[in-house]
């Protein structure tokens, strides 16, 4: 026993002293480091008069910057900029960023992601800082969400927890509605992609025009998501389209729904649905993600997040959880993405031609959309035991609940006390589902 604990004892001893030599040695290297360092910032520092500090100062600025671009400059992918990008692009995309700041404070257009987004831009157009290198905040905030895909299911599965099922399974044939809505994806896919073989205006990709085409289905989050997927070097210009018709419901719908129904139609008053037992919508987002399971694993992403957060509601068992994707995770990932997307809005990337044709081809897939439901609601009316008001189709685009008050906004306008928002939200739905089925069918395709 004495021997042990005389081993024991020589041992403590011996790793004493080696650990004295080891941070002796350390502090000896350290030392002459810091000497050495010393020497070489002697060796290359020149004294300088005030004037010269001055002039010094001023070529790290940004200002010296954008006046005077130089030529091989790299932004944070390392991409080389034009000197335009580099000078009168910052000025033009700074012009841009706050005519969304406009838009976002004092119209009220999507403020919750557009003014993110926006000012991310703002933040990514910034010379000299590289926030949007790798290590600046604006790249690491796109890698840990954005390029990956994470940040639009986050939002997704909070979306999820708001929605109601209720109106859709009252009426499932309003589904068809949400189904029709979605042709102004597909219309504008065969678009985009005639516009570029047989124009010449413009020049996308097979991805790049499956990418554009989900701004047809008014679904930022999607958009966001087969952006990042197919066409990551269009996700600016992209989300920017889909959040701004999105925010621009009210205004394109109501001409499109008008000139397509007659007011006799637009007058059209619905009966009252049958309530929803809670058995049901506790079994339909399982009956959708086992659906997708089946029939189109791609869409299983987002689909699978829809239905958590749908599920993790109408379970009632878990509120507390519930409450936080509904509120604080939604909320906080808003921030992050907007952000990310806002990174991406800088000059070399987004004033391109390809940016305008996004911006037209997604106006017209968004119309389309709008016209492709309320005429699916016109054949609906017609064959369909219950009336059904056209309106109503127009809510079969993704832009949840907007679409729905609008259509029900029109329908009281046209006679007074014709309350369609319930009604509506059946096609909103069901649109949402359509949107990322759509996702999901061109991804399948590049596999």
């Amino acid at each position: 026993m004495k021997i042990k604990h005389l081993l024991l004892s020589l041992l403590f001893v011996f790793a004493f002293f080696t650990n004295l030599n080891a941070s002796e040695d350390n502090g000896i290297t350290q030392f002459k480091t810091q000497k050495e360092l010393i020497a070489q910032e002697q060796a290359t520092y020149k004294e300088k008069t005030i004037s010269g500090l001055i002039v010094s100062f001023f070529h790290t600025t940004g200002l010296d910057a954008i006046i005077n671009p130089k030529e091989g400059l790299k932004n944070g992918q390392g991409e080389e900029m034009s000197l335009f990008a580099q000078s009168w692009g910052r000025i033009i995309m700074f012009l841009i960023i706050f005519v969304l700041f406009y838009l976002a404070i004092a119209k009220g257009f999507e403020p919750l992601l557009l003014l993110p987004i926006a000012f991310g831009g703002l933040l990514a157009n910034i010379p000299v800082a590289n926030m949007s290198g790798p290590d600046g905040m604006l790249g690491i905030i796109y890698g840990m969400g954005i390029h990956n895909e994470f940040f639009p299911l986050l939002i997704f599965m909070g979306v999820g927890a708001m929605t109601d099922f209720g109106p859709l399974l009252a009426n499932p044939k309003t589904a068809l509605l949400g189904g029709a809505a979605q042709f102004g994806i597909f219309g504008s896919l065969v678009g985009a992609a005639a516009l570029s073989q047989y124009t010449g205006l413009v020049d996308f990709t097979l991805k790049q025009c499956s990418a554009i085409s989900i701004i047809g289905g008014a679904d930022g989050p999607t958009s966001i998501f087969i952006a990042s997927a197919l066409a990551p070097e269009m996700l600016g210009a992209i989300a920017v389209a889909a959040y701004s018709y999105m925010a621009l419901v009210p205004v394109i719908q109501p001409p499109i729904m008008r000139a397509l129904t007659t007011k006799e139609e637009r007058q059209i008053v619905m009966t009252t649905t049958r309530k929803v037992h809670k058995l049901e919508k506790l079994i339909f987002p399982l009956v959708v993600v086992m659906m997708i399971a089946f029939i189109l694993p791609d869409a299983a992403p987002l689909m699978g997040a829809f239905a958590f957060g749908n599920f993790s509601k109408e379970s009632g068992v878990i509120n507390r959880l519930s409450d936080e994707m509904q509120n604080s995770l939604i909320n906080i990932v808003t921030i992050f993405l907007g952000f990310g997307v806002g990174m991406t809005l800088q000059a070399d990337k987004f004033l391109v031609t390809e940016t305008l044709g996004i911006m037209v081809i997604g106006l017209l897939a968004f119309a389309a959309g709008t016209a492709a439901g309320v005429l699916m609601g016109r054949v609906m009316n017609k064959f369909s035991k219950e009336p059904i008001n056209p309106l109503i189709g127009a809510a079969g685009v993704s832009a949840v609940p907007m679409a729905a008050r609008v259509a029900s906004k029109v329908g009281s306008e046209e006679k007074p006390g014709n309350i369609l928002l319930m009604h509506a939200m059946g096609p909103n739905v069901a649109g949402v589902i359509g949107s990322a089925v759509a996702a999901g069918v061109l991804l399948s395709i590049f596999k």
